[in-house]
């Protein structure tokens, strides 16, 4: 299939400058409305790719979407579109005629549908790697269906092709165990240290010692490192998800693991410190991509020679030591409502899936059997 609309410019299906883009389309936009047209009249599919994306969602600009949701959004909607111009006869895109130079128009549901089991099944991707994950189906439809939908909404197509799309919904059993406790990060820490490794364990020391994300930690400048003048000691200050401020205390050992890390690459270590250098840079002094880290901090740790870490069949990344912050929390004592706002979750739910599986062992039944319930074999 070939759709010279959608080809790509410099390399990009997306524009270099993303603000001028939507301002462009916004006048044409206008336009339309002035001259009693349809809103996305002038548009073409590049362009409506660019307004779902770029456009801002809310007056506040603190809620605007992140960088990050942007960017996993881009990655989702360019797979969708090189799968549907590259691979259009093994999908099924049975397209007679091209609607008006656009590919978004000349689809129809039957498409839709061949897509997403197509995508699930035989895509290069799942003839190379095995299937996705439930997360990932559940993603990549999340992003399709809400463009989808929008396309309908503002009547750039006329067919609703989101109802197309099947759910993709994640079990309890299809998530990843992410449950690593306080004696195996001791292990860990234990073993880097010994091992002269300050890199990789001021990196563990820090991911559980605060919670952060992986892509929080690489964003992490020496002047988010900040002196509590009124309790005293260290905080970072962090920029979350949907651009969210929030503050995270910093224990003294894990101050001394930032220390201890910038030492490591040589770098000055006196905080505060207005610099805009990132906190924890690589071995060439520049921030960490987080799909970077999260390999680089795998590999390290699968080297453990640690049988509880060498027998868990997914690798740790630094998701899991987040993970490990909320259940250390929880066994000492901190109310669940604390550990949501220390991760910055807007909704208890997502808290709750951290801690379901040591929730779930502590309240089991057999913790409730009497010293005696048999004899003397309990």
């Amino acid at each position: 299939m070939n759709n010279s609309l959608l080809a790509k410019r410099n390399g990009s299906l997306f524009p270099e400058n993303p603000s001028a883009a939507v301002q462009h389309i916004i006048e044409r936009m206008d336009r339309a409305e002035k001259e009693k047209r349809e809103p996305f009249d002038e548009l073409d599919d590049r362009d409506v790719i660019h307004y779902f994306l770029y456009r801002d969602t809310n007056l506040n600009e603190a809620a605007q979407r992140s960088k990050r949701t942007i960017h996993e959004y881009e990655l989702e909607l360019d797979q969708f579109v090189q799968n549907m111009l590259k691979f259009a006869p093994e999908i099924g895109i049975d397209i007679e005629e091209i609607v008006e130079g656009s590919l978004f128009k000349s689809l129809r549901p039957r498409h839709i549908r061949r897509y997403q089991e197509w995508l699930a099944a035989k895509s290069p991707y799942v003839q190379k790697n095995g299937a996705y994950s439930a997360a990932a189906l559940a993603r990549k439809t999340v992003v399709l269906k809400s463009f989808l939908k929008f396309l309908y909404k503002y009547r750039y197509i006329r067919e609703a092709l989101h109802e197309s799309l099947v759910s993709a919904t994640v079990r309890k059993e299809d998530r990843p165990n992410r449950d690593l406790g306080p004696n195996e990060v001791i292990q860990l820490l234990d073993y880097f240290e010994t091992s002269g490794n300050p890199i990789v364990f001021s990196l563990i020391h820090v991911l559980t010692g605060t919670g952060l994300r992986n892509d929080e930690l690489c964003r992490l400048k020496v002047s988010d490192v900040r002196f509590d003048s009124i309790l005293g000691g260290y905080y970072l200050h962090v920029i979350g998800k949907g651009n969210k401020e929030r503050e995270i205390p910093l224990k003294e050992k894990v101050m001394n693991s930032i220390i201890r890390y910038r030492k490591a690459r040589f770098l000055p270590a006196q905080f505060p410190n207005g610099s805009e250098e990132p906190l924890f840079p690589n071995s060439k002094h520049k921030p960490y991509r987080p799909s970077y880290l999260s390999t680089f901090l795998a590999n390290a740790i699968e080297k453990a020679p640690i049988y509880s870490i060498q027998a868990r069949e997914k690798r740790i990344t630094p998701h899991v030591f987040r993970h490990s912050f909320a259940i250390i929390s929880y066994l000492n004592g901190v109310d669940v409502y604390d550990i949501m706002r220390a991760l910055g979750h807007e909704q208890i739910e997502t808290t709750m899936i951290y801690l379901q599986k040591i929730m779930s062992r502590e309240q089991h039944a057999i913790h409730k059997w009497k010293d005696d319930a048999l004899g003397k074999y309990i």
